[in-house]
């Protein structure tokens, strides 16, 4: 058992971190584009790209996690090449259909000045969804350099590219209006360039990857896309119902907010964008996390000791979790920094709740396995349905009258509930030794001490008393993991000969 849960370290550190470093070279935008855009600038491109993963979900309809799925049981040329097709050819048509519709979509979208921008978003989406599957081979593959290289790069050559054209353009034009990027640059474009940059971020992606994307044969079986389809399909739900849980909110926002015209709802989307940013430890904690439990858990199913593990890496999960809470609410004065743009830091208010709805997210995604390992997949369509119910209620009801705020909480109650629904429903259907008191009680821990520290701020706020606090009270949660986990680090060489 120690040595699988060795293993999925190994498959989180090199799948999971070469994400990470993607995702938080990309989060590093943050402050640059929070200092180059006015609020309401920030808000318009986070509703576009609160919409591209929305697509992302419609153009991949689960085929990357039926992939996983089925690679193992079937022939893996026939699986890989009738998913391979299926994608391409879906591509296509829900890439007609958006063309067919931009008008009515970017009315949705409140981007009516702009509708411009949803054909390049079209195009992003596109080669996003061509590149899934092949980026699943790798990892199936386990050819991490490889992975970790395009994943890595392709971000750098994105944040280059923005910088190019907000940067170095509006400089070269200003010492020589005549310059050849004059044909290239107009300033009022502004969001329209960050998706110029992911166009150049996608394509040069699928050039990458190229000799896996064409690894397929123009052999499609029928019958297996068949019966891969009955077990995506109730996946395209839970995952478009966790995008409603997950970036919907701000669009939501952009309708409902209690604000005096769009622009100003717009602002009110940007800074809720920006605060939801310094989630980022635990957001990233989490993507690592899926990326390498994925196939872990599938090639795990049929050993003997499959539940003890998988309680095993609940708890490390969930320390983690707790760790990472922890570093961003108490050095949150250093965290907002991130925010360029101080007006921006009224929202900072959201981001504990946003923390704990991720955390319960995250527990969420490690519990599911047991309708996915028993192919009970419209059990996770309900599940995300009901968040994306109480999701949609309480965004309704309540962001005319509290605006981002209400987002916040939409948040955290959605996961909150996914997450118990999935624990108790999971323990039915397929029992894991999950030591849910002693996880409960971390939890419970890190927001007491969240608290402790909000208090003595009040009681006594200057930077460094408010630094050493923080500190503090890390060391008393590391103490007590210490304490409790005793048993759990001797099983690490490392650590076994410091504890008697």
């Amino acid at each position: 058992m120690s040595n699988s849960i060795k293993k999925l370290a190994g498959q989180t550190m090199w799948y999971g971190l070469s994400s990470i470093a993607a995702r938080f070279i990309n989060y590093l935008l943050t402050p640059y584009l929070t200092f180059k855009f006015t609020n309401a600038q920030y808000g318009e491109m986070s509703i576009i790209y609160a919409f591209i993963p929305f697509m992302n979900i419609v153009f991949t309809y689960g085929m990357e996690t039926a992939y996983f799925r089925f690679i193992n049981t079937e022939k893996s040329t026939k699986v890989y090449s009738t998913i391979s097709i299926s994608v391409l050819i879906s591509t296509l048509l829900f890439s007609l259909l958006i063309l067919v519709l931009h008008q009515p979509l970017a009315s949705l979208l409140t981007i009516n000045e702009h509708p411009n921008y949803l054909f390049y978003t079209l195009i992003v989406i596109a080669f996003d969804a061509l590149t899934a599957i092949p980026f699943a081979k790798l990892r199936q593959d386990n050819r991490p350099i490889k992975y970790a290289v395009i994943r890595i790069s392709s971000i750098l050559i994105n944040i280059a590219s923005i910088y190019f054209f907000l940067s170095i353009c509006p400089a070269w034009l200003k010492e020589n209006p005549n310059h050849w990027c004059s044909k290239l640059y107009n300033p009022d474009f502004a969001v329209g360039y960050v998706l110029v940059a992911n166009i150049i971020q996608s394509v040069i992606t699928f050039l990458l990857l190229t000799k896996e994307f064409f690894s397929f044969k123009w052999e499609f079986d029928f019958p297996l896309w068949k019966t891969i389809m009955l077990y995506s399909m109730p996946l395209i739900i839970a995952g478009f119902g966790g995008m409603i849980n997950e970036t919907f909110d701000r669009i939501m926002l952009s309708w409902w907010a209690p604000a005096a015209n769009e622009i100003a709802a717009k602002a009110e989307v940007g800074i809720y964008a920006a605060c939801y940013k310094l989630s980022i430890l635990i957001t990233l904690s989490v993507q690592a996390f899926r990326m390498g439990a994925e196939p872990f858990f599938f090639k795990k199913a049929t050993d003997s000791d499959a539940q003890k593990t998988y309680a095993r890496v609940m708890k490390f999960f969930v320390i983690t979790l707790c760790f990472m809470f922890l570093l961003v609410v108490l050095y949150l004065d250093i965290w907002k920094h991130f925010i360029r743009n101080p007006k921006m830091w009224q929202g900072l208010k959201v981001v504990p709740i946003l923390l704990l709805a991720n955390m319960f997210l995250g527990i969420y995604y490690n519990l599911s396995i047991w309708y996915k390992l028993g192919n009970k997949t419209i059990a996770g369509a309900y599940i995300t349905v009901i968040g994306a119910v109480v999701t949609l209620t309480i965004n309704y009801f309540f962001i005319p009258y509290f605006s981002y705020m209400a987002c916040a909480w939409a948040t955290f109650s959605c996961y909150g509930i996914m997450m118990l629904i999935s624990y108790f429903w999971g323990q039915k259907e397929y029992p894991i030794p999950y030591e849910w008191k002693k996880l409960s009680a971390y939890i419970i821990i890190v927001v007491a001490l969240f608290f402790v520290h909000t208090f003595l701020s009040h009681w006594y706020n200057t930077y460094w008393f408010n630094l050493l606090s923080a500190t503090f009270l890390i060391l008393i949660f590391a103490f007590i993991i210490f304490i409790q986990e005793k048993k759990e680090w001797k099983n690490f060489p490392l650590l076994r000969i410091w504890i008697k």
